[in-house]
């Protein structure tokens, strides 16, 4: 492949090296903050234009577009912050992308080699920092290894487990002068199952009374989703969506019964105790998924185990499985599709028994107040496009998402499995960036949204048309839930003094509008959508209505009646 990039006899700057494997490896949009420490890469994008540049408002945004961009496409999120606070600030993104299993490469500007280890201004040692959110990091010490440096970052962020990696860039690196060949563009490398493998899993599957099956994790496609749903109806096999990975089944058809994740219906939780047999596809069934590990105990589980994951070093980590299979979703999934349909199955009345308990558990439920969410949530569901995507981030708001909501493509929801606060504003808009004909909606509660609701100047400038809907209670709700559980009446720090959301949407020019009463949302959503603009929705909740169950009050009097049982058992068991 030809350079882009005039040469000083047959030499390049760093940055221009770098910005020409970014080009050779496909990268279509980087997000940044831009630094000094980095003004030399900065310069080589000018003669690059068809990698778009997208300036953000604060480097955890720029990180956590990269990471959602990575999470939509399956190709690696790029990212370019300045050293010291820009690293620490883009630390959170990077975060969500380790446990999110994420194909991401974040480059981050260093202090000159000639002041390395003096604690420069803005000095901090990377390889330290990020070793334990990252599958690799680096520094690029040599101008003319720059392109084995990246090749390998795209390389390790894609292949086994996805992940980040970090690359830190000498200031002096950069603009140094060198000559060397660029590489090839990376390739994803997934393993296969063994043949053996697949006959065992049919073998163990067609010995089982009560099977479910678990998806999850990274490396899926829709051609992946597409041949898992073509096993699962051959085989008539009860799934369920891990957390935040709901859309990785079509929620519409019969073997879907639910997600495990925070919000899982109880009478789930009891079923996946009592499966016989459990076949984890790609999820690590991490703490969110296995409700604290008590559904699914560790290190042995009660149920016969078949665990899938891309990564070897996932396979008996926290569970020993019956039988461990090291392959990608891909491979797997096209090898499960050609497995050959049974006559029949016995776990026929199980696999109903549990498909119509997600349809009783989907009923919108009251709670306190004019606003139900849930009636807005299953309004969503019917009204947007099968390939909308919503886009959420932390908080007790997203169980009525959970809950209520009915997914229908791969990748339609795009949240944060780490539950990071804030995620949602700046993913929508990478989402919408990458993809400007579908509709993407970021589901916000009033806390997640002002940890980087900044952003929304992003969609502005760029015009990434994302509706914004901020379910606003006034309070961080599920601490508070927390509070009135194990504290109950000793309240402090949750409470919030809000802005005028409307007022600050329309000061970043979005159209705005506010709810208060449920039939008012359909229209106020009908008029966003109308605008051909970036928008937000004031919903005004009551606080009161902190889950789709229970109400703050509900929480409070059980918790008081709890701690007055265990006195009075205290005070009669005293001799």
């Amino acid at each position: 492949m030809v350079s882009k990039f005039s040469k000083l006899g047959n030499l390049r700057t760093g940055g221009q090296i770098l910005v020409e494997q970014l080009r050779i490896h496909g990268v279509e949009r980087v997000f940044c903050v831009p630094g000094e420490s980095y003004l030399a890469v900065l310069d080589a994008f000018v003669d690059v234009p068809e990698i778009h540049i997208v300036t953000t408002r604060q480097e955890g945004g720029a990180a956590m577009m990269a990471e959602a961009h990575g999470k939509l496409t399956g190709q690696p999120g790029v990212c370019f912050v300045t050293r010291g606070p820009g690293a620490t600030n883009a630390s959170a993104g990077i975060h969500i992308g380790f446990q999110d299993s994420t194909p991401m490469v974040i480059f981050i500007g260093q202090v000159g080699r000639d002041m390395a280890d003096r604690e420069a201004f803005q000095e901090i040692d990377y390889r330290r920092m990020f070793s334990q959110m990252a599958k690799w990091v680096g520094q690029i010490e040599d101008p003319a290894r720059i392109p084995e440096f990246v090749s390998r970052a795209f390389h390790t962020a894609v292949n086994g487990r996805p992940g980040p990696v970090v690359l830190a860039l000498p200031e002096d690196m950069l603009r140094q002068h060198a000559g060397t060949d660029d590489a090839r563009r990376f390739r994803e490398m997934q393993p296969a199952p063994a043949p053996a493998d697949m006959a065992r899993v049919q073998e163990m599957l067609l010995a089982a009374k009560q099977p479910l099956a678990i998806l999850g994790g990274g490396g899926w496609n829709q051609k992946a989703v597409a041949d898992f749903q073509a096993f699962a109806r051959n085989f008539d096999l009860p799934t369920i969506g891990s957390f935040r990975c709901q859309s990785y089944f079509d929620n519409r058809l019969d073997q879907y019964v639910g997600h495990a994740g925070v919000g899982i219906d109880p009478a789930l939780g009891d079923r996946i105790k009592a499966a016989d047999l459990l076949l984890a596809v790609g999820a690590r069934l991490g703490e969110c998924a296995t409700s604290g590990y008590s559904i699914i105990k560790p290190p042995v589980p009660d149920q016969t185990l078949i665990h899938v994951h891309p990564g070897a070093e996932e396979l008996g980590r926290v569970y020993q499985p019956t039988l461990g299979i090291n392959a990608g979703m891909k491979h797997f999934a096209t090898a499960a599709a050609a497995l050959p349909a049974p006559a029949s199955v016995p776990w026929g009345t199980w696999r109903q028994e549990l498909r119509d308990a997600y349809h009783a558990f989907r009923e919108p439920t009251p709670v306190p107040g004019d606003i139900q969410l849930g009636e807005i949530m299953v309004w969503l569901s019917d009204r947007l496009p099968e390939d909308a995507i919503i886009c959420n981030g932390a908080g007790n708001y997203n169980t009525w998402l959970h809950k209520n909501f009915v997914f229908k493509g791969y990748r339609t929801q795009i949240g944060a499995t780490s539950g990071s606060m804030g995620y949602g504003t700046p993913a929508a808009i990478a989402i919408k960036l990458a993809n400007p004909e579908r509709m993407v909606v970021n589901w916000a509660g009033d806390g997640c949204f002002l940890m980087h609701g900044q952003e929304i100047a992003t969609s502005v400038q760029y015009r990434a048309n994302v509706i914004n809907i901020i379910v606003n209670n006034g309070m961080l709700g599920t601490i508070r839930m927390h509070q009135e559980r194990d504290y109950p009446t000793r309240i402090s720090a949750t409470a919030l003094r809000n802005p005028d959301f409307s007022a600050l949407a329309a000061s970043y020019g979005l159209h705005d509008e506010v709810v208060r009463a449920t039939d008012d949302f359909a229209p106020a959503f009908e008029r966003c959508v109308a605008a051909k603009r970036p928008s937000l929705i004031d919903l005004q909740v009551s606080p009161e209505a902190v889950t789709p169950t229970r109400s703050i009050s509900q929480i409070r009097e059980a918790s008081l009646s709890a701690q007055q049982r265990q006195a009075d058992e205290r005070l009669q068991s005293t001799p």
